[in-house]
């Protein structure tokens, strides 16, 4: 779980650096940035799935992009360091921290 945290940290990071409209201050903030979202999707993502589930199965899985996005758009407004833009800025924000994180745990794995 602690890698996991760590791979998020660093997908986030690097997102934030190549990506204009997101403000993290430092990589301790990045570290922050995962953790809260790795918790507001324990807690709630699963519930958002459920609820979603009709939308997930018609457009194959691609609402879970939207989930994501809601679940950052959460977390940018808990921490004071982590800003982002606007909704568009969250949900290309959303799709290139999956992206990152998947590829640094193929790259890991």
């Amino acid at each position: 779980m602690l890698i996991n945290i760590l791979i998020l940290s660093v997908a986030v990071f690097l997102v934030a650096n190549f990506l204009p409209g997101i403000q993290v201050k430092h990589f301790g903030t990045a570290i922050m940035v995962a953790i809260v979202y790795s918790l507001i999707n324990f807690f709630f993502g699963w519930v958002l799935i459920v609820l979603s589930l009709p939308f997930i199965i018609i457009t194959f899985g691609l609402f879970k992009l939207v989930i994501n996005a809601v679940l950052l758009w959460l977390t940018d407004k808990i921490l004071d360091d982590f800003q982002i833009k606007d909704f568009l800025t969250t949900f290309i924000a959303a799709l290139c921290i999956t992206l990152v994180d998947s590829v640094i745990k193929w790259v890991i794995a």
